[in-house]
Formats: C-alpha cells, structure tokens, sequence
C-alpha cells in the first residue's frame, strides 16, 4: 500500500521540466562524438550517453503521460502558469535533440525522422500555446519574468538542427514541407528569443534577482545562442538554393560572440548566489547542461567552418565544464530520487510556482 502511495505521488508531482535531463544528456553526447577525433575514448562516452539518453527518455515518459491521464487538474493547472507552463515545451526539444542523437552518434535516419516528425508539430505547438498563456493572462507579473520564457523559441530553434540533416532524406513535397519547417523555426525561434531578452533584462535591471530555484535558468540564455549558431550553420549548408553561404556563417560567428558574453554573466552570477545567496539543488540545475552543451557544439563546427583553432579550444574547455555540470547533476538528481524528496509536494514562493524547479525538500 505505502509502494501504491509513494508511486502515485511521483505522477502527481511528475515535474515537466525532467526532459531537461534528455535535452543535457543528448547534447552532451553529440558533443563527445565531436571531441573524440581529438580523444578516442571520448567516442565510447557518447554511445553509453545515447543509450542512456533513449532509455530515460522512455521512462520518464510514462510518469508524464500517467500524470495527464490520472491528475489531469494539476497537469492543466501548471499549463496555464505563466512560469511552469514554459517547461511542458523540452518534451518536444528532447524528440529534438534524440532525433539529432540518432544521425550523429547512432546513424539511425529512420528513427530519427521519426522523432523530428513527431517533435516538430510538439514544438510548434508549446510555442504558440505558451505564449498564448502569458498573453491573455490576467496574473502575469514581472516576478514571473524568467530565462525560462527562453525554452519555447530554443524549441523552434533547435528544429533544423537536425532538420536539415534529413533534409537529403526526401524528395517532393515532403521536402519542401522539411524545408519550410526548418527555416520557419530558425527564424520565429531566433525573433521570439530578441523579444523576450529585451522583456528578461528589464527584469534584471529593474527588479528584484531571481529567486535561487531559477537562478540556474540564467543559463539558458547560452541556449539559444549555441543552438541558434549551429542551427543556422546546418540549415544553410543543407540549402542548396544558397550559393553563397559565407555572409551567412559570418552572422552565425557574430551570434556566437554573443555567446562569451553571456558565458561569463552566467558563471559571474552563479558565484553570486552560491556566495551571497543560495543555490540549492533543483532540477533546474539541468539549465547549465544543455544551452553550456549547445555552445559548445557550435564552437566546435563554426571551428572548422572558419579554420580557427581558437574557437574550437574554448569549445572544448567548455566541454570539460559541461562533463563536470553533467556529472554533479545527475549524480544529484539521482540522490535526490533515491530519498525522495524530489517528488514531495512543493510550496511555492510569492507570485513564482516552484513545482516543475522542486528543490528536494532542502
């Protein structure tokens, strides 16, 4: 009876934000297939990385979809927060980031057409909903203002980053429809992302700081930026009706420059908070995996695009931060499932639900 119990209030407690963990885990394996022609063995921790990476998808399924089907209120409720509702969308980025999974590391194009044809409408459709949800709700607040906002335009972002690599795959109309889907998510993506910075740094600058559970979610702004570089370097070399390609990369290394910026903002105010603030454990923590991840991946192509060594040595500085990241996370999510306290009902703060960041009862 108490296994009854304790099973039923992991679906009721089930946090959308733990696809997060495919979405680090998938980028941290593409990247350690890029860096093992520099190390070998580097090539065994990206296949062990991929086969994790398909298994948690498929198991943290099933508590997502019990949640829906057995406590349908609480699912609906955090949909229609303005803070959690911005989590339901790494379901449809982890199809994403396996899809890409598949063509890099496990040269699988079947199932990674499979994945995209199914993550991209996904995608699509968190990104109109969410903010659709913002839009007309009346208790918006700007303590609400978060990173997070990020993850929906990241989503659209991310579609031709393994879009374009199927784009060879097809002919036709299904083509075409490849095509159009890719660069319409690159640039509503990249578009939505420009909007909410400018809405997120009005809240930096003039409000309060982040409460500690989000402040890992600062992080996130590496994401578009890594993604959105690499996204735009693959769609257009996929794009045959562009003859001259350059102009295009060159944009993509300025975006990237973007990037150094925010890198050292994000370490700078994590040092903050673990210094002057607090930083417990969440499960926003996976926001330093996959946008680090992300930039890393699009240091390492726009590298060898342009010819400069340099870039490709700070992609794989970063790399070994995001292996440290990677490893001082799952280790403790792991701990913290293994006690429990992850899926325990959480209080939220003021106006900022907490529930999908829970922070381990700690």
């Amino acid at each position: 009876m108490r296994d009854l119990e304790n099973n039923s209030q992991i679906v009721r407690n089930f946090a959308p934000s733990w696809f997060a963990m495919v979405m680090g885990t998938g980028v941290f394996a593409i990247t350690s297939m890029f860096y093992s022609e520099y190390i070998s063995f580097l090539k065994y921790v990206a296949f062990f990385l991929y086969y994790l990476n398909i298994i948690l998808f498929f198991f943290l399924l099933i508590p997502w979809v019990l949640r829906w089907v057995l406590f349908r209120e609480r699912a609906m409720r955090d949909l229609k927060d303005p803070v959690l509702s911005n989590f339901y969308a790494t379901i449809a980025i982890a199809m994403l980031v396996l899809s890409s999974d598949f063509m890099a590391i496990g040269k699988a194009p079947l199932f990674a057409e499979i994945f995209w044809f199914v993550g991209v409408p996904l995608t699509v459709f968190f990104a109109i909903l969410t903010p659709y949800i913002v839009f007309t709700g009346e208790d918006v607040k700007i303590d609400h203002i978060n990173p997070a906002w990020f993850i929906p335009p990241v989503g659209l972002i991310v579609i031709p980053m393994s879009g374009s690599l199927l784009v060879g795959n097809f002919g036709g109309i299904t083509k075409e429809a490849i095509i159009f889907f890719n660069y319409f998510g690159w640039g509503s993506g990249f578009f939505l992302y420009l909007s909410l910075l400018a809405v997120c740094m009005y809240r930096f600058i003039l409000h309060r700081p982040l409460p500690s559970i989000l402040a890992p979610t600062i992080w996130i702004n590496l994401g578009p930026i890594g993604a959105g570089s690499l996204a735009l370097v693959n769609i257009v070399s996929a794009s045959s009706f562009i003859h001259i390609k350059e102009p295009f990369f060159v944009f993509a290394l300025i975006f990237w420059g973007f990037g150094i910026w925010w890198f050292i903002m994000a370490v700078v105010m994590t040092v903050h908070y673990l210094k002057k603030i607090d930083l417990p454990y969440a499960l926003s923590w996976w926001a330093f995996t996959f946008p680090l991840g992300a930039y890393v991946a699009s240091s390492h192509v726009l590298s060898g695009i342009f010819n400069m060594s340099l870039l490709d040595h700070i992609g794989f500085a970063l790399y070994w931060l995001l292996v440290l990241m990677w490893v001082v996370t799952f280790f403790q999510t792991a701990k913290h499932i293994r006690c429990g306290t992850i899926f325990r009902d959480p209080t939220p703060s003021g106006p900022v639900s907490a529930e999908p960041l829970n922070n381990g009862g700690e």
